[in-house]
């Protein structure tokens, strides 16, 4: 043998190589949604805890706004409200994106160990 892998494992290589990117960014993402949702939670208890009558700015784009409390609290619901069903999305990628690693690693190992290759 040559030294060079068949067509068919070097595809399989790079299909492994691509899904793990893949994994990556989703891993990155849901970082990302988890402290966007940590944020709004912590944001929800320190309005919950202040009186209905104090001020409340709330930001849109670089300026400071002054809003209701409610309103504020209303959005900032929304908002978390969508970040979850965000998060919940990612989940299901990754699990989705784990099977598939799984699945070529094991082809990979079948291809390696089939008559014809020398596993290094």
């Amino acid at each position: 043998m040559s030294g060079e892998l068949p067509p068919q494992v070097q595809n399989q290589i790079a299909q492994l190589q691509q899904v793990q990117q893949q994994a990556q960014a989703l891993a990155q993402q849901k970082n990302q949604l988890e402290i966007m949702v940590k944020e709004s939670d912590m944001a929800l208890d320190e309005l919950g805890k202040i009186d209905e009558d104090v001020t409340v700015f709330k930001n849109i784009g670089n300026l400071m706004i002054k809003a209701e409390k409610g309103t504020v609290i209303e959005d900032l619901k929304e908002k978390k409200e969508t970040l979850d069903l965000r998060l919940q999305t990612i989940v299901r990628q990754e699990e989705r994106i784990h099977k598939r690693f799984t699945q070529l690693q094991e082809q990979l190992k079948t291809s390696v160990g089939s008559p014809g290759m020398h596993a290094e």
